[in-house]
């Protein structure tokens, strides 16, 4: 019998993997610039949080170093607490509301039958999603006044959607859904794709109806998914953002609607008080890292793949 020698293995080279990959790497050159530039080049500007920095300065780094004065003044501000209460009520409220809609959506849409009303269905729901906050706040306008609304005339009610506190909690946390929910059905109807088909069939034999293949089958295999976005959601509790508030907002919900986001922005370009409003971005930023990692290590411990 003749040994057949086996072909000779060829070294791998970086040159060969890059000729081979390039075009990856290629693709990969605007999102890195992408975040470069709007991402970690203004994070040298943090160092503005430390000094007493103003649009005169003839430099950055010339600025008198004050170390943490700015976060002390911060926190010793009599409408910087409030705007965290509210911030925080509104992103807990919008995570107890606004995520699992998403979620309820992608098992709906992927339970209907007919393509046609299933890809009619996921086009009317994402539409909102490109509707700029601008928009929606004229159209919530036309659509909540008190007096003057389309909802309040048809019904001949005069419910204050927009200028009684709690009701335009309420309003703020029903646009978010309506305009964000559909689009976040895409990574929700992506995961339920890849799920295994043989599991279905496996719960076809069992006697499994429509309602327990999702209980026992869909959601276990969307729980990776949603833990992960969970997280992430988890790690922007202190963050907001600002268009959202800023449009919806008006003097007679102002204790509900100023946010740390718009405290910033009228610490930083109404009262020039850009150190300040550094400070309290940086704050900010700290609390956020520090929520999402706590979250991943929950998530760990409790069994599920973390984001990290």
């Amino acid at each position: 019998m003749t040994n057949v020698k086996p072909p000779p293995k060829h070294k791998a080279t970086i040159g060969g993997y890059l000729k081979r990959t390039w075009m990856l790497y290629a693709m990969l050159i605007l999102p890195a610039a992408f975040f470069i530039i709007f991402r970690y080049v203004p994070m040298v500007y943090v160092w503005v949080a430390f000094t007493d920095w103003n649009l005169f300065q003839p430099s950055l780094w010339q600025t008198p170093f004050v170390g943490l004065d700015w976060f002390r003044h911060a926190f010793a501000l009599h409408d910087f607490w409030p705007a965290i209460r509210n911030t925080l009520t509104l992103n807990v409220l919008d995570l107890i509301f606004g995520f699992p809609a998403p979620i309820i959506l992608a098992l709906l849409l992927n339970e209907l039958k007919f393509k046609f009303f299933k890809r009619f269905a996921q086009t009317v729901l994402y539409m909102p999603f490109f509707i700029s906050w601008v928009v929606v706040g004229g159209m919530a306008i036309q659509l909540f006044a008190t007096n003057l609304g389309m909802i309040n005339q048809t019904f001949d009610t005069s419910i204050p959607f927009m200028t009684q506190p709690w009701h335009w909690v309420a309003t703020y946390i029903g646009l978010g859904i309506w305009k964000s929910a559909g689009f976040g059905t895409i990574i929700y109807l992506a995961a339920i794709s890849g799920i295994n088909p043989e599991l279905y069939e496996a719960s076809d034999v069992d006697g499994a109806s429509r309602f327990q293949k999702i209980i026992y089958v869909t959601i276990p295999c969307l729980m990776p998914t949603i833990i992960i976005l969970l997280i992430l959601n988890v790690g922007s509790m202190v963050g907001i953002e600002f268009d959202r508030p800023f449009v919806l907002g008006n003097p007679a919900v102002f204790a509900r609607a100023d946010v740390i986001s718009t405290w910033v922005f009228r610490r930083a370009f109404l009262n020039f008080q850009y150190s300040l409003a550094t400070a309290v971005s940086v704050f900010q930023s700290v609390i956020n890292v520090a929520l999402l990692v706590t979250a991943n290590v929950l998530a760990r411990r409790a069994g599920e793949r973390g984001l990290f």
